[in-house]
């Protein structure tokens, strides 16, 4: 019995090991459906986890074809002061979304407008320019930073996690349609963060070498609204 032990001992080993590193997998994203759709049924409202939020699926024979299309990107949102417009898709707004583990976004920039450094804490982003010309890129954890100018009909990944930009340099507006591998992306604009969030004062100024004085003006001017949606 002893030896039998010993030989079953590394199988069981590698198992575990497998089984581990599909629970790690897995938890990184969205959960996988457990149908083919659910369609959020509002009057029943949602169940609160220590995760997300699980809503109540209307039963398929009271859901229609228009849950399934949305109209809400044919033309340009508001635009910031940054010359960017940005129109997120989430199930918020298109209950169609919901439990399929992606969003999208319409993103247009003026001449000379940027889309600020940001990243997504639970998404890979994938960048199509529908027109115009954009300097696009992202910067990888070694500090290096892998930019180009993209054109209409092409398209840039942007890794989930990793700071990100754009930034119009054609001499009409461009558009963008980003897609994301997560209903709920989530957004952090690094000038936001810095100076939006309500970081302590002193430690701005040693981080950065500014001043209160250059502090105040950085917050001024360079906050973004938070109805910028994710792209």
């Amino acid at each position: 019995m002893p030896k039998k032990g010993k030989k079953m001992y590394p199988k069981l080993a590698f198992f575990l090991s497998i089984l581990s590193l599909h629970i790690l997998t897995t938890s990184a994203s969205d959960p996988d459906p457990v149908q083919d759709f659910c369609i959020p049924n509002t009057e029943l409202g949602s169940t609160r986890t220590s995760r997300f939020n699980l809503e109540t699926c209307k039963n398929p024979k009271e859901v229609s074809p228009e849950e399934f299309v949305f109209s809400g990107i044919k033309s340009p949102g508001n635009f910031s002061n940054t010359g960017l417009s940005a129109i997120s898709v989430t199930p918020t707004v298109f209950p169609g979304l919901n439990t399929l583990g992606m969003s999208f976004v319409r993103a247009d920039l003026k001449v000379g407008g940027i889309n600020a450094p940001h990243f997504h804490p639970r998404a890979t982003e994938i960048a199509y320019v529908v027109q115009g010309k954009v300097y696009s890129g992202f910067v990888d954890s070694t500090n290096k930073v892998f930019a180009k100018i993209i054109e209409q009909g092409e398209v840039m990944v942007f890794p989930r996690g990793l700071v990100h930009f754009q930034m119009n340099v054609g001499k009409s507006s461009a558009t963008i349609f980003g897609s994301f591998n997560s209903q709920n992306p989530g957004t952090h604009r690094i000038p936001n963060v810095i100076f939006g969030s309500g970081i302590n004062d002193e430690l701005l100024e040693k981080a950065f070498g500014l001043t209160l004085e250059q502090i105040s003006v950085m917050r001024r001017k360079i906050i973004f609204p938070k109805e910028q949606g994710n792209v």
